[in-house]
């Protein structure tokens, strides 16, 4: 087990790096996303699934520039008429995929429509029909790296910004109560989309990656960020050209743009999004917000924050129980280090 390496708890609550923003930042953005728009072609198959109270589909939509993305989209049995439901999306962590329907069953039986999509060209059914004009080492980070509008993650924010499309779509959504969610490098494209679209009224980012590139590798030598050194390392010479293209999709630079309730967790042992990036990004939020802190925690989540996300997501989504932020503003003395 690795010990507490980063700044100390006091520095990362006031580490504010200054932003790499560049000056066509916005433009580039809104150019990209305005590509993004059209069709979704959406294809909505049912899934036999042994859990009577659940309807689960597997769906596939049109992402960016010829993409075709797949998900889970799943709904309780019975939805009353007339009667949209919340909705909830997730993003999965870096080389994963949406995994199993089992694992969103708890959001569902609690009247939740859930679209959980695989991001291209990982591990699920997502397809990257992207052409590089550069090469890369290993994985996915350095993917196009040498120019912005060829950049792998240009094509996962907007195709995880489209899963908004196709969330809104949906007759069973009330598309004015959708949340974003993901664990690691889910939970830096949930930062991301907050930062890209307004639609979204809450986002709950766990140990989030992507975000503030430089940190990692000043102070660790686990992967992924790892791919970028090794980037370098392979093409000396290039590390401008790397910074330039990264400074488009960095958390830290989207966060300034996150509209709706936000909730963040960092571990202060994770070496593989060490805490401060985490703390790079939540401190440019100026949307009501809160990050619980796990003191002895590496790239992990304590499964008892499931309930404080239920928690967020019922008062938020569906107007149960009282304001979270309004509750830790009324206990005193309350920490939230864990």
């Amino acid at each position: 087990m690795c010990a507490i390496f980063d700044f100390p708890l006091t520095k990362l609550r006031e580490y504010r790096p200054p932003l790499t923003r560049k000056k066509d930042f916005e433009s580039f953005w809104a150019q990209t996303l305005k590509c993004a728009d059209g069709s979704l072609n959406a294809d909505v198959q049912s899934v036999d699934y042994p859990v009577p109270e659940v309807r689960a589909f597997d769906v596939r939509y049109d992402g960016f520039e010829g993409a075709r993305v797949g998900g889970w989209y799943l709904l309780p049995r019975d939805v009353p008429s007339g009667d949209p439901l919340p909705a909830m999306v997730f993003y999965h962590g870096y080389s994963g995929s949406r995994s199993e329907v089992f694992h969103y069953l708890p959001w569902v039986l609690q009247g939740y429509a859930v679209l959980a999509i695989d991001v291209r060209g990982q591990s699920g059914v997502s397809t990257d029909p992207a052409q590089y004009s550069t090469g890369h080492v290993r994985g996915w980070m350095t993917q196009g790296i040498l120019d912005e509008r060829e950049y792998y993650y240009r094509g996962v924010y907007a195709d995880c910004v489209r899963a908004l499309d196709f969330a809104c779509a949906q007759p069973e959504v009330d598309s004015t109560r959708i949340g974003i969610t993901g664990v690691s490098q889910g939970g830096g494209l949930t930062l991301a989309v907050a930062g890209l679209d307004r639609r979204p009224v809450l986002a709950m980012a766990d140990v989030p990656f992507l975000c503030h590139f430089e940190r990692p590798l000043e102070i660790s030598d686990a992967y992924p960020y790892r791919e970028i050194a090794d980037f370098v390392r392979r093409y000396p010479g290039t590390d401008e050209h790397v910074f330039r293209t990264l400074s488009y999709f960095d958390g830290m630079n989207l966060a300034p743009d996150i509209a709706c309730p936000t909730l963040v967790t960092a571990g202060l042992e994770d070496q593989i999004c060490p805490p401060s990036t985490v703390f790079a990004a939540y401190n440019q939020i100026t949307a009501p917000k809160h990050i619980d802190v796990f003191r002895y925690f590496q790239h992990e989540v304590p499964g008892v924050h499931s309930v404080t996300k239920f928690r967020w997501a019922n008062y938020y989504l569906r107007g149960l129980g009282s304001s979270p932020l309004e509750e830790w503003a009324q206990s005193p003395g309350r920490d939230d280090v864990g």
